[in-house]
């Protein structure tokens, strides 16, 4: 094993706690629902940016390129000045929903570019200007553009100009699980000398105020001499030390809020929160504690730089109270060591030659997925009911959001799809953080679906908590097929077959799909509802509210995603009979399922709930109205494409090893033709005498792949678009008693402010359900061989086989990241700073979605969590290319 390797053994063999410490704190705890006391859930206008330099959380913190330990008792982070802000850069600034014209959205540059599973070294950037930072500029400039422009960005105020800019890059690394060794390098890429006033920061997170038990911690001076060191401690988490290079002034104040500044009454203690922002940046002499103590701490440093010079600050958090020389030879030493074992552990994980750009990106998909874990706090019945010693919270919050989940208990650290955008977990993106995280760290991938099925998340009922803004929303039911990819994939790299988790899982699971089927199927026909499913505004109307038509909508996705998951748990129980074969009754269960399903889609038992519409050759959701007639919604989408994902292959010696439920199989197939007529090919014998169980097969399967891989229709140069390019010329219109509904192609951002307006599936190219397609395309290619080819692109004259259209597609995603001939990445599309300045062009931001037509970034810019899928993609491209495919 590598170095690393060894560290993860010993932490999951609890010999030795490398996962204590790691970048857990969160980049924007304000405007986050658990901070929200509001009557009426506006979220972000009760704790706004504004406020927090000032003003306590009670569920978490936030920071820049920060840590904690694991239940974020005591976090560090840096903090910048450069002279001219109006206050400390402490945490990073974005735009509220309210105020981005295309919904809330980070307004900084920085990069995750190193992290490894125990967090034994980290690295990112953060770009800093040297003038004053534009706050007021992004909001004004956001709010005089319409939802049909671009966003207004940093770059886009010219603070940038001429490089008058610091890259601080900030490091870690550990001597042990508790000894953290922190390296700051600051470097002027301006033309002229320019000081910024460091400080690193070290605070604990305040409990007390919430809980009148609960001891209240301090940090205080301990020694001055050749470094200063400052002793932390709590009373839950012992004491630790900080030992600061010498060249400083200590800086102590008290994490509580400054009630004086924001609601005019007297403060609880003379120090607060944004006590040593106002000795910096205001210079009030008395806002620190002079007699040095206090629940937070600066080392204040300022440092003249000179163009082009580079200074280094370097700091050590340790559980030893008498580091010798905690700056000498072994700091150096260690970092060096750290650095090697990281690109030894991942040369391990992927050991195919590859371009050094591919290797860089993956490398940067990692780091972010890493450095994207975060301390979750919330108990939504303290959060409902509130804390003693505080004012009561509202009653209307009685009556509002998550008001049903009052069981939610959540103190975990948790994979975050975006730790400023979305510093929350959510339910359907999680399953696909697994994939990529599972290669380098299946004990941390397995837990967070533990987690996310455990009693203290789950209802009772059976359901899954959505995401934090709306825990019952309902997002794809893709937990199945994870938990079975993840066993797979760790059985595959580390050649372990976790059962145990698979069976915990899956018993969970079984509750969540009765409860898709209780709930979701409003007929009790196997076609299902579900809402909005996490495809936001791909509908023609808000599919998750009330329709102003009156009915239901039976959605074509709803009811393959439950196709999908009757065939993942069929799978699973499956792979679990191998050991006890009371699992091949509940597998006939799910294959019995999967056919009541397929056929209900297509109509064959009843043509009134028909989803596939033989004219188009394509799936569509439809209205059920009130009278009952069936109306499809003819919007070519990714809803019409989400039954390809419904695919299994079954072995031949599965079927022999399980005669129990080849038995019952066989029965379905003699004595239900009906279910079997365009469903699943179970008698023919495909490659290798495999067997098919899909709901798009032959000439369906045919024509559906013959509209996605049209380049004018679904297939983009980088990527599947998520509704059809047709619809550029062609839009939908629905008329409705008032109202007209339209739908077009909208290749960029949304221009409606559907679902908030900061993500758009009317156009885009989105990772999670691209990848979902080239593994549906394996699968098919498993079964057909090479003799099932089609014409990719459609109209090119070209023939693939299955195999190969999977491996261009995930080549087009993967391209969006490359630089081309021309030196050119895609996602950054006329960003001539990040497509040509050395100081800018191989740093790789993975944002939510994609231009559907030119490829450029949208969305979210850190949601390394579905995106980072491109690390997994790399990876099996550089393994194919190994095998000579």
């Amino acid at each position: 094993m590598t170095p690393e390797e060894v560290r993860l053994q010993q932490d999951r063999d609890r010999t030795a706690y490398w996962k204590r410490w790691g970048p857990y704190l969160s980049e924007r705890q304000w405007g986050t629902v658990r901070e929200d006391y509001s009557p009426y859930g506006s979220a972000w206008d009760y704790f706004s940016h504004e406020q927090s330099r000032s003003r306590t959380y009670r569920w978490g913190e936030d920071g820049i390129a920060g840590i904690s330990d694991s239940r974020q008792r005591l976090c560090f982070a840096i903090a910048l000045w450069n002279g001219n802000d109006p206050i400390l850069k402490e945490r990073l600034f974005g735009l509220t929903g309210s105020e981005g014209n295309h919904g809330e959205d980070v307004k900084e540059y920085y990069f995750y570019l190193d992290n490894t599973p125990t967090h034994s070294y980290m690295k990112c950037l953060y770009k800093y200007p040297q003038q004053a930072f534009p706050y007021a500029q992004l909001v004004e400039g956001n709010r005089n553009r319409s939802k049909n422009e671009p966003e207004f960005e940093l770059l886009d105020t010219e603070i940038f100009a001429e490089n008058r800019y610091f890259d601080v890059f900030v490091e870690y690394a550990k001597a042990s699980p508790e000894d953290i060794l922190i390296q700051v390098a600051i470097a002027n890429r301006g033309s002229e000398a320019h000081t910024l006033h460091l400080l690193p920061t070290l605070w604990f997170r305040n409990t007390w105020d919430w809980d009148s038990e609960s001891e209240k911690p301090f940090i205080k001076v301990v020694d001055e001499k050749e470094f200063a060191v400052v002793e932390a401690a709590h009373p839950t988490l012992g004491t630790r030390w900080l030992y600061c290079e010498s060249g400083s002034d200590l800086l102590f104040t008290d994490n509580e809020t400054n009630y004086d500044r924001l609601f005019g009454v007297p403060n609880k203690s003379p120090y607060v929160k944004d006590g040593i922002n106002d000795y910096v940046a205001q210079g009030q002499q008395d806002a620190v504690n002079s007699d040095r103590i206090g629940t937070k701490f600066a080392a204040h440093y300022q440092l003249s730089i000179a163009p082009g010079e580079t200074k280094t600050i370097r700091l050590r958090l340790s559980d030893v109270a008498t580091v010798a020389e905690p700056f000498g030879a072994e700091f150096t030493h260690l970092f060096d060591t750290r650095k090697q074992e990281a690109d030894e552990f991942y040369g391990r994980i992927n050991p195919f030659p590859m371009s050094e750009d591919e290797r860089n990106i993956q490398r940067q998909a990692f780091a972010g997925l890493l450095w994207s874990k975060q301390y979750y706090h919330y108990v939504v019945q303290d959060w409902l009911n509130g804390d003693s010693g505080q004012p009561q919270p509202p009653p209307e919050r009685k009556a509002g959001r998550n008001r049903e989940w009052s069981h939610l208990f959540s103190e975990d650290i948790l994979s975050m799809p975006d730790k400023w955008e979305y510093p929350w977990f959510a339910a359907w993106d999680l399953a696909f953080h697994l994939i990529p995280l599972v290669v380098i760290d299946p004990d941390f991938a397995k837990m967070q679906l533990d987690r996310l099925t455990r009693e203290w998340y789950m209802q009772p009922n059976g359901q899954l908590p959505a995401y934090e803004w709306a825990f019952s929303d309902v997002n794809p039911p893709v937990q199945a097929w994870a938990a079975l990819r993840v066993y797979q994939i760790e059985q595959k790299f580390y050649g372990r077959k976790d059962r145990q988790f698979l069976q915990r899982v899956f018993h969970k699971l079984l509750l969540n799909f009765t409860w898709w089927v209780n709930r979701k199927d409003v007929a009790g026909k196997n076609v299902f509802q579900g809402g909005f499913l996490g495809l936001d505004n791909i509908g023609v109307f808000d599919r998750s509210k009330e329709l102003p038509t009156g009915g239901y909508l039976n959605q074509a996705d709803g009811t393959s995603w439950m196709g999908m998951y009757c065939l993942n748990m069929l799978a699973i129980a499956l792979e679990l009979a191998k050991e006890d074969n009371s699992y091949e009754d509940i597998a006939s269960k799910f294959f019995e399922h999967f056919l009541y399903i397929a056929d209900a889609i297509d109509g064959i038992g009843d043509a009134n709930i028909a989803l596939w519409n033989d004219e188009d050759g394509f799936y569509y959701d439809a209205l059920q109205l009130p009278h009952g007639q069936q109306l499809p919604l003819k919007v070519r989408s990714m809803v019409g494409l989400i039954p390809l994902y419904a695919v299994t292959v079954l072995e031949l010696e599965t079927l022999e090893q399980f005669p129990g439920f080849k038995k019952r199989m066989q029965w379905f197939i003699q004595n239900r033709p009906d279910l079997k007529n365009n469903v699943a090919c179970m008698e023919t014998p495909g490659t290798g005498a495999r067997r098919l169980l899909s709901i798009v097969y032959g000439a369906k399967l045919r024509r559906i792949l013959q509209r996605m891989l049209d380049e004018d229709e679904f297939f983009s140069p980088h990527g599947i678009r998520a509704i059809s390019k047709y619809h550029q010329e062609h839009p939908y219109v629905l008329e409705c008693p008032g109202e007209s509904y339209y739908v077009h192609y909208e290749p960029a951002e949304s221009t409606t402010g559907l679902f908030g307006g900061n993500s758009n599936w009317r156009g885009p190219i989105w990772f999670p359900v691209n990848y979902l397609i080239i593994e549906a395309l394996w699968q098919f290619h498993s079964y057909f061989g090479d003799q099932f080819k089609v014409e990719c692109p459609t109209g090119s004259g070209r023939k693939m086989t299955l195999r190969e259209v999977a491996i261009a597609l995930s080549h087009r995603l993967v391209a969006l990241f490359e630089q081309n001939e021309s030196g050119q990445r895609p996602l950054y599309g006329g960003l001539e700073t990040f497509q040509s300045d050395p100081h800018w062009r191989n740093y790789i931001l993975f944002h939510e979605y994609f231009h559907g037509d030119n490829g450029s970034g949208l969305g979210a810019s850190h949601q390394t969590g579905w995106t980072g899928l491109v690390a997994a993609m790399i990876l099996q491209n550089a393994e194919h290319r190994a095998q000579g495919g």
